[in-house]
């Protein structure tokens, strides 16, 4: 990625789903931007015309209790961005306008793959600039109960490192670290889905949450089993979602990453707590142009007991 020039959308490409708490139909258009624009995310009108707009960075974080929430001093504009930020960092696009007729992204069904697709539909181009990064330089370190994340200097280029601990039999301890590169986004990260527990749904249900979740769209367990017909598409699925979540809301820096992101026990909440911890503290880190991309992967799942989680709640989407 050295001197790498920064990119955007070839053509504009748009996507159609519910969201997974609203269980509103919503349409996502993704169109090009200008240089060093980032990501842009306008809310529209039945008409199509632009009703608000925030770019896409930690300032504009609003709420991170069930899904990561942007918005501006109005209020909320849209919610459950993480899958969709997540692919446009994973796949290395930093300038697109994404333009939403509703108030959350669409689940789709419960992972980035997707987008992804939709991304590969529209093509990336070139443009002039050359990309730029926020190197950090000092370690950063937040903690929330026995959830802890931190991101410290890595040369590298981005890295990703979660353990995850659920008291459930067929979850129990995972580990996953991966340098996050276009390739093992793709093929490693992407697929994996949100995921939640049965015995919570009629909870969240009448507290107006979870009212689009269904098996299309998220990775139900129950006391005993996984209740998708298709199953696990990764023996660690729920570690490897937990990093996808961590890209997501880490592209919340505004510009790509160079470092490496621990996270043990979290979520939204301390993604973000990090993520503000670093920023705040500018001896911590500074915009640079150069990093050395050298892709490791490397898992581990063990089937213990651990820290349980409620379903569609706090941290799990």
């Amino acid at each position: 990625m050295k001197g790498a020039k920064q990119t955007t959308l070839r053509d504009e490409v748009a996507v159609t789903g519910v969201g997974v708490h609203s269980g509103r139909n919503v349409t996502l258009s993704l169109l090009p931007a200008d240089d060093d624009a980032g990501i842009v995310f306008q809310r529209v009108t039945a008409d199509g015309s632009i009703e608000r707009q925030v770019r896409a960075d930690v300032r504009a974080v609003t709420a991170t209790e069930f899904a990561t929430v942007l918005g501006d001093a109005k209020g909320p504009l849209c919610s459950t961005a993480e899958h969709l930020l997540a692919a446009l960092r994973g796949l290395h696009v930093d300038n697109v306008v994404v333009e939403i007729d509703g108030p959350e992204v669409p689940i789709m069904d419960g992972s980035a793959m997707p987008f992804v697709e939709a991304l590969d539909q529209a093509g990336l181009t070139d443009r002039a600039s050359p990309r730029r990064f926020i190197e950090v330089i000092k370690p950063v370190r937040a903690a929330i109960g026995d959830a802890f994340g931190e991101l410290r200097p890595y040369e590298h280029g981005f890295r990703v490192e979660a353990e995850i601990a659920f008291d459930h039999p067929l979850i129990g301890k995972q580990d996953l670290a991966v340098d996050v590169t276009p390739d093992t986004f793709r093929n490693e990260i992407a697929r994996a889905r949100t995921f939640g527990f049965m015995k919570d749904v009629s909870k969240l249900w009448s507290a107006g949450y979870a009212l689009g979740a269904s098996l299309e769209n998220t990775l139900v367990v129950s006391d005993d089993r996984v209740l998708n017909p298709e199953g696990l598409r990764f023996a660690d699925e729920f570690v490897r979602h937990k990093v996808l979540d961590a890209i997501g809301d880490l592209a919340l820096a505004g510009l790509p990453l160079i470092g490496a992101y621990k996270t043990v026990r979290g979520g939204h909440k301390l993604n973000n707590a990090v993520l503000t911890a670093l920023m705040a503290n500018t001896a911590a880190w500074r915009v640079v142009e150069a990093p050395v991309e050298r892709p490791r992967v490397r898992g581990h799942a063990e089937l213990a007991v651990g820290v349980p989680a409620a379903a569609f709640g706090p941290d799990v989407s």
